[in-house]
């Protein structure tokens, strides 16, 4: 299947309302690149091109015209079970992608195999200068090391990150949430000590408050921790 039999399949499964729906979330994608196709049905297709297609051709189109064709390359990509493979058609596609949505859509099962093999790809990426590459790189700590395999350091990585991009300030919030919820002593004294940028600081705290993993308890005394201007 070529790129234009797999565009011609995803305006055939087009849903116009969910299309309008997503171009509202997803403010950094022009409306006119958005087909529509709900996610069930494109990880469904992204499983037939992956067992039936050479899909290289189609990954090699990477930065597609449409947004779902972004979906279904990261739904694709997720799917190779290979590290090293898998790994570079990561490296290939993160500096393609525009939008928060396929940025965490993008879940390699490859990684969850191998999360040690991940690390120095991890630095990198955080120390990249594109917004959802270092966006990413904290999704993948925040998904394979914070639970067994936490460390400090790890959290070292994303308190050190400054950046005036939304979103990445949003997953460096979300990323601290989720860590005081499984590793809340170690992580306090990050909020504590105030080492994140005061907005990310008041965004994470928020983010736990929010979160039904967080006691009442620490809810009441994250509160207080909140930076007043």
């Amino acid at each position: 299947m070529n790129r234009d039999e797999i565009v011609a399949e995803l305006f055939r499964m087009q849903d116009k309302e969910y299309a309008l729906m997503q171009a509202r979330i997803i403010p950094t994608v022009s409306a006119g690149r958005i087909i529509g196709v709900r996610t069930p049905a494109l990880r469904t297709f992204a499983k037939r091109l992956y067992r039936d297609t050479d899909v290289e051709a189609f990954l090699a189109c990477a930065p597609h015209q449409y947004f779902d064709e972004d979906q279904l390359h990261a739904f694709v990509i997720s799917l190779e079970k290979d590290f090293d493979k898998c790994i570079a058609e990561v490296d290939a596609f993160l500096p393609c992608i525009d939008n928060w949505a396929t940025c965490d859509q993008l879940s390699p099962k490859a990684f969850r195999k191998e999360p040690e093999k991940l690390l120095p790809y991890i630095r990198s990426w955080i120390n990249a200068d594109k917004t959802y590459t270092i966006r990413f790189a904290i999704g993948m700590l925040m998904q394979h090391f914070l639970d067994e395999r936490f460390d400090p350091k790890y959290a070292d990585m994303v308190a050190e990150v400054r950046s005036e991009e939304y979103y990445v300030n949003m997953m460096i919030a979300w990323y601290f949430a989720t860590a005081l919820a499984k590793q809340y002593e170690t992580i306090l004294p990050y909020l504590e000590e105030k080492r994140l940028a005061d907005w990310t600081h008041n965004k994470a705290i928020q983010k736990s408050v929010e979160s039904y993993r967080i006691t009442d308890e620490q809810k009441a005394y994250l509160k207080t921790l909140k930076v007043r201007k």
